[in-house]
């Protein structure tokens, strides 16, 4: 029998809502031992993800404060999601697709119900170990050239 999401899922998670500072994000990040949150609307659908890394390069290059900085200006309005009865194979797929460590956990009305690290997959699933490798190489490929055009 497969795994599910539901099976190994982290089903109490902090949020944040995208009126929040990013100074209110962190302490949630700090007060949860966590390095992502998923940002939810009122109606409590995700709508997108923040990490500890948006809110570092948030505060580095907009020059105010976090504390005048709203989890919206950082976040994108796409939040890569999955099911609680989906496969880890499908979950897994996912993260590698989108690079990613961190997957909300959402009804069919896109409601919370939990989030999916790779740390719950290796830590509390049978999933194949080749399949986790070439997950996480794909996660931490470089995004952007590492050149710069023009460079001599």
């Amino acid at each position: 029998m497969k795994t599910k999401v539901k099976d190994v899922m982290t089903p109490d998670v902090r949020t944040c809502r995208p009126d929040a500072s990013l100074a209110e994000a962190t302490k949630e990040f700090w007060d949860a031992d966590c390095g992502a949150l998923p940002v939810v609307s009122d109606e409590g659908r995700v709508i997108g993800m923040i990490t500890d890394r948006d809110i570092c390069i948030a505060v580095a290059t907009k020059g105010r404060t976090a504390d005048r900085i709203a989890v919206r200006e950082v976040t994108t309005n796409q939040a890569h999601t999955c099911l609680a009865d989906d496969d880890i194979a499908v979950a897994l797929q996912t993260m590698k697709t989108h690079q990613v460590r961190r997957l909300p956990v959402v009804d069919a009305e896109g409601h919370l119900r939990g989030i999916l690290s790779l740390n719950d997959i290796v830590t509390r699933s049978a999933a194949a170990p080749a399949q986790v490798m070439s997950t996480l190489a794909k996660i931490c490929e470089h995004r952007r050239p590492t050149a710069i055009a023009g460079a001599a």
